[in-house]
Formats: structure tokens, sequence, C-alpha cells
């Protein structure tokens, strides 16, 4: 089987492997935040890398190297940039590291690429950022690029009959599941020893009003940092929940790429 990671290839390689065989280049997006005492702090890079590798797999691409460091955490959806540990940078830089990389692929002769994002916060810097390097590689508007650039968050590929699976008593939704029984499930089936079940609190989900209020409130926010809880969560549940994303991600970028 062909070596996936890029950072196991040589120069030769990799260029054999983009120029001749088109492979997709898959880019995980990920942060260094806080998700509760029972998951450690990468687990948005771990997961993404960890999907974009099984999808990779089923496409013979080629994964790069993470982006390691997020958009700042928010209260609502990642618990907020109080925690220790949860290290992020600015939107600006996001987008701007986004638009460098996007066009150093390019330059390598990638036509097919795909970020992977495990961070909800990324989205809209991503987009940013690639939306400049394609305005960038189109030459104020003279020709279109060949370079054909997908962006999408892994957790949108879950179906109602998979989250049912998962959720019989109900789905709590996508924010609140911040350190909590996807990505502990998710973890437990990629990552099992990184994971401490003991140290799983068992707290009621955050109710947070329907506004953001500045200062932070971290008030608002479970002292754990997890929003609901992780009991519950199984590596069989991880491995439902990650066959069924990964599988239907590959569907998509085959979908998008057929003619690319």
């Amino acid at each position: 089987m062909n070596e996936v990671l890029m950072q196991r290839l040589s120069w030769v390689n990799y260029r054999n492997r983009v120029l001749n065989d088109q492979a997709v280049v898959l880019l995980p997006c990920g942060a260094l935040e806080q998700h509760g005492p029972h998951l450690p702090l990468g687990t948005d890079a771990l997961l993404s890398t960890a999907v974009a590798t099984d999808v990779a797999r089923q496409l013979g691409g080629i994964v790069a190297p993470a982006f390691n460091y997020g958009y700042k955490s928010q209260p609502k959806c990642g618990g907020g940039q109080h925690f220790c540990g949860t290290t992020s940078v600015d939107g600006n830089n996001l987008s701007q590291m986004t638009r460098d990389v996007v066009r150093e692929f390019s330059r390598h002769g990638v036509r097919r690429l795909a970020l992977i994002d495990g961070h909800y916060e990324n989205q809209w810097f991503l987009t940013e950022g690639i939306e400049l390097a394609m305005r960038d590689l189109s030459l104020n508007g003279t020709r279109t690029p060949a370079l054909r650039v997908v962006r999408l968050e892994y957790w949108d590929f879950c179906t109602g009959p998979t989250l049912a699976k998962v959720f019989p008593d109900g789905f709590p939704g996508y924010a609140l599941e911040h350190a909590a029984v996807m990505e502990t499930s998710m973890m437990l089936h990629y990552h099992a020893d990184l994971v401490s079940l003991d140290d799983i609190p068992d707290e009621a989900p955050a109710d947070f009003p329907d506004y953001d209020s500045y200062p932070t409130r971290t008030s608002w926010v479970p002292l754990s940092g997890v929003l609901s809880s992780a009991r519950g969560a199984s590596a069989q549940k991880g491995a439902w929940l990650a066959d069924e994303v990964s599988s239907r991600i590959a569907a998509a970028l085959k979908a998008e790429f057929n003619d690319a």
C-alpha cells in the first residue's frame, strides 16, 4: 500500500504521486484546545488527521501535516480561551497561513486539495485563506486556477441513523458535543491510549443564552470544560462514526474531483 503521510515521503515520491497519479492531498485542520480532563489538548488535530488518513487510504491520497493551532476557542462550542493549555491564533493569521499553504500546494502541482476541519471555530478563516489563495492563483481573474479545493467539517458527514445509534436518548447538537460522546468515542476508536475514562466529568449539559457577551462570561462554562457529558462514549460508537464519516467524505471527494 502506498504511504499516505506526506512527511514520510521523499520529495521525489511526493512529486510523482502528485504529478503522475494526481493524488488528492488532504490537509487536516485542528487546534490546541482543552477537551476536559479526559481527552488531550490535541484532540481536534488528532481526529481530523485520523479521518483524513482513513479517507486517503480509500482514495490513494496523501495526508499533509495538520494545522495544530486554530482560531480562538469560543465558550459556546469550545469552552473558551480561559483554560490553561488552549493555545490559539488570531483569525487573520490562520487565514494567511492557509493562503500560503494552498499556494504552495499549487506550486507543487497539486490539482486536488481537501481541507478536513476538526475545530468548529476555524471554518470561516480557512474559507478566507482559500479564497485569497484562489484569487492570487487566478492572476487577477485572467484565468481559472488549475487547483480545485474542498473545505469540510468531518462531523457534517454523520447521518441521522448513525447519530440515533450513538445517542439513543437524543442528540444534544454539535456545539454541545465538545469533548463529549462523539469526540470521546472517536478518540477511543483511534487513540484509546490517550483517553482517561475515569476522569470523565458527570455534569449536566451547559446552558448558554442565545447571545455572546464580551468580556467573555467564563461563568457560563462548566469548570471541567466539557459542554455535555461524555458518559456513554465507547470505541464501538467511535467506529460507527469513523467508518461513516470517512466513507462518505471519500465518496464526496471522488464525485467533486471526478473531472479535476
